[in-house]
């Protein structure tokens, strides 16, 4: 029995001379049926590709073309030129064109790469001009010749932009706990030198009974915090402390051996029995409260951060090829349920990504239970999913307005913003550099800090920054979205009233 079936339908020929901007949205095909009636439907093709609707594919599909603008290419030999030395005008035309783009990009790019390395040339470049932004504490419990001393000594020594801020401090407590707190827990100060009670007494007395048990180096207590940042610490702050307190020991030496007569006291019998009286008097002892004694710390707390940026930079790219290129997923969701889509699937995928990233750093021993038990280690997971939704959620929301062409440009700054606010204290930098307090890197390493050192506790702002990025990340991912949506919708209704149907 012969069966009727219905002939299958015409297509579409594809046309190159239909363009459109990478807003609109994809075109689709009509299918004339047998019927002769018209159905519209998607078909995927390359995004800068609008289909025409005017010329069909004839029956034999052997004999289909593309009308494609040439531009001169149907002249030019494939594969077998030689890019210095040819002849052709139309590769030559095309090499001439290659140059100018190449040379006009690179250009452009020159320009952004000298303002933008910038930045974080200059973090570095004055930071020992801005020393005097850093303070240091002075406290003398002695009140002695001692006391004296020392404090005059680094009082004379302020004033260079170069030296630290030396203040006579007075506070209410003075002994070690208290010190600890004003320096650690409340960072009043980075430095405190304190002239210890009674220096001068026993000096006094371990001359006149020429006590070989006596020890200078008590006199004087340094009190720093190196894992507040050691980079300061090691090449600023305790050189210069130490400098000073050592001219300042000999000196004392010099001029108190000089007054011993005039005291009664028996310098050869001294000399013999405490010679360490003679030649040195006074001396100093250092306490690093919170000693940098981790040293994958600093993969933790700062060059790790820099590859979870480009990790999250990466995940962009992939989630931009999923929904526009790969599937038109785009294309084809209400607003609504395309925001929720590019804010939730990352959101989870940044869950999974920062909990094998902690495990790395967990892996090589970095001891976040040190002060904070078992939830440390969850905290700093904590902190890192919400760093990475800070850092990936930008380039999510500027990615809809640059597409991936552009992102790198803003990929760059995002770097360069968060490192140069990163390294050193923002309170050794210019002034410019206070915008670090609000940046993602920054808040990530503070916390990173607290939990494996100790530092200043200052989690929940740190959260609350990466909280404040997320939200304004998601409010430019919805903009931009709706930008992007309203042109891409416009542009089909436009075409509908054309007449064409897309």
């Amino acid at each position: 029995m012969e069966t009727n079936r219905p002939t299958a339908p015409s297509l579409p020929m594809l046309s190159m001379s239909n363009l459109h901007s990478p807003d609109e949205p994809p075109p689709f095909t009509a299918a004339q049926t047998n019927e002769s009636t018209t159905a519209i439907m998607p078909a995927p093709r390359p995004h800068s590709m609008a289909i025409s609707s005017h010329t069909l594919i004839p029956e034999d599909m052997n004999s289909m073309s593309m009308d494609m603008p040439t531009n001169g290419m149907e002249d030019a030999p494939f594969f077998s030129e030689n890019y210095f030395t040819t002849q052709n005008p139309a590769t030559r035309g095309l090499r001439m064109t290659y140059i100018k783009i190449l040379g006009i990009l690179s250009a452009v790019l020159l320009v952004y790469m000298m303002g933008v390395l910038s930045i974080y040339w200059g973090a570095l470049y004055s930071s020992p001009q801005q020393a005097h932004k850093l303070d240091a504490w002075i406290i003398d419990s002695d009140g002695g010749i001692v006391g004296q001393a020392i404090t005059q000594a680094f009082l004379n020594f302020t004033g260079p932009s170069t030296s630290l801020n030396y203040v006579v401090a007075q506070p209410a407590r003075t002994d070690p706990a208290a010190l600890e707190d004003y320096l650690v827990n409340q960072e009043r100060a980075w430095l405190i030198i304190q002239i210890n009670a009674g220096a001068s007494a026993n000096l006094t007395a371990a001359a006149q009974s020429a006590d070989a048990t006596y020890n200078g180096s008590l006199a004087v207590t340094l009190y720093g915090d190196e894992a507040r940042n050691e980079d300061a610490y090691d090449t600023v702050i305790l050189p210069q402390a130490q400098g000073i307190l050592q001219q300042t020991v000999e000196q004392f030496a010099a001029q108190y051996v000089a007054q011993l007569p005039g005291q009664g006291v028996n310098v050869t019998a001294l000399a013999a029995q405490a010679p360490s009286i003679l030649t040195l008097p006074i001396g100093f002892t250092e306490r690093n409260l919170r000693p940098f004694d981790v040293p994958v710390a600093t993969a933790v707390e700062f060059v790790g951060l820099i590859y979870l940026l480009v990790i999250s930079f990466i995940l962009s790219l992939i989630h931009w090829g999923a929904r526009v290129e790969a599937t038109h997923l785009e294309d084809h969701l209400s607003f609504t349920s395309l925001i929720a889509a590019r804010i939730v699937n990352p959101f989870i995928i940044y869950f999974f990504m920062t909990l094998f990233y902690a495990l790395i750093s967990r892996g090589f021993q970095a001891p976040f239970s040190r002060f904070y038990g078992p939830a440390g280690f969850l905290i700093y997971w904590m902190m890192c999913w919400m760093g990475m939704s800070a850092l990936g959620f930008a380039t999510e929301s500027v990615i809809t307005l640059t597409t991936p062409r552009l992102i790198p440009f803003f990929l760059l700054i995002w770097i360069i913003s968060n490192v140069s606010t990163a390294l050193l204290p923002i309170d050794l930098l210019p002034g410019f550099y206070r915008y670090g307090y609000a940046m993602p890197f920054y808040n990530v390493s503070r916390t990173v800090r607290a939990l494996i050192f100790g530092t200043r506790n200052q989690i929940g702002l740190n959260f609350g920054v990466q909280f404040a990025w997320i939200g304004v990340s998601i409010i430019g991912i919805v903009i931009f979205q709706w930008r992007r949506f309203t042109a891409a919708k416009a542009a089909r209704d436009k075409m509908l009233a054309m007449g064409k149907v897309v």
